[in-house]
């Protein structure tokens, strides 16, 4: 059963000419890469465009996929170039409000904070969170870019250091450096929450 294969003996079934194993490998991958994204672009639209986009890139570029290689480390290196690709394009980055409703016909309905997972804690704890939340969100828009990329990808996507740096292009050592500078710079963001948490 080809849910059992590997991503790699997958890529290589794929390549012998058989569709399902392509789909095996986007089911298995799919919302991780979406996510992903979707931290970097922060808009759904155009992460679900950029998802599609990076998976077309796979099929495209199928046999220059190395079997020795990491699946996962080609797939995130083609769905960061698509990241990096559509920011260039962006005129502005777009920051989603915390408080901004998810659907654009509604003004006064759900927004992302009510995303938050919550057991129903008191309002002094709702009041917080939603301002941890916030604090967060800012801290993270303030890291340079090429810090809050590999915080994103190790502390979100579970990545090892060595899987950053492939993706990346960059010396291991250099991604240990950035995700230091990240976490001093995300410490010293949210000091005020240290004894809070």
């Amino acid at each position: 059963m080809e849910q059992s294969l590997s991503d790699e003996q997958l890529m290589e079934r794929f390549l012998s000419g058989r569709a399902s194993a392509f789909q095996v490998l986007s089911d298995r991958h799919g919302a991780r890469i979406y996510n992903f994204i979707l931290r970097q672009v922060r808009d759904q639209e155009l992460a679900r465009d950029l998802v599609q986009e990076t998976f077309l890139r796979v099929v495209k570029n199928a046999s220059s996929f190395k079997a020795q290689s990491k699946f996962t480390t080609w797939l995130y290196t083609i769905a960061r170039n698509q990241c990096i690709d559509a920011l260039r394009r962006a005129k502005h980055r777009r920051h989603a409000s915390l408080d901004k409703p998810l659907s654009k016909d509604d003004d006064g309905g759900a927004t992302l904070l009510d995303m938050v997972a919550d057991d129903r804690p008191g309002q002094a704890t709702q009041a917080r969170d939603r301002r941890f939340v916030a604090a967060l969100e800012g801290a993270l828009a303030a890291l340079p870019d090429e810090q809050r990329e590999v915080f994103l990808m190790r502390e979100m996507e579970g990545l090892k250091f060595r899987e950053i740096a492939d993706i990346v292009g960059i010396p291991e050592n250099t991604v240990k450096s950035r995700m230091r500078y990240a976490l001093e710079a995300l410490r010293g963001h949210l000091a005020e929450f240290a004894d809070s948490y």
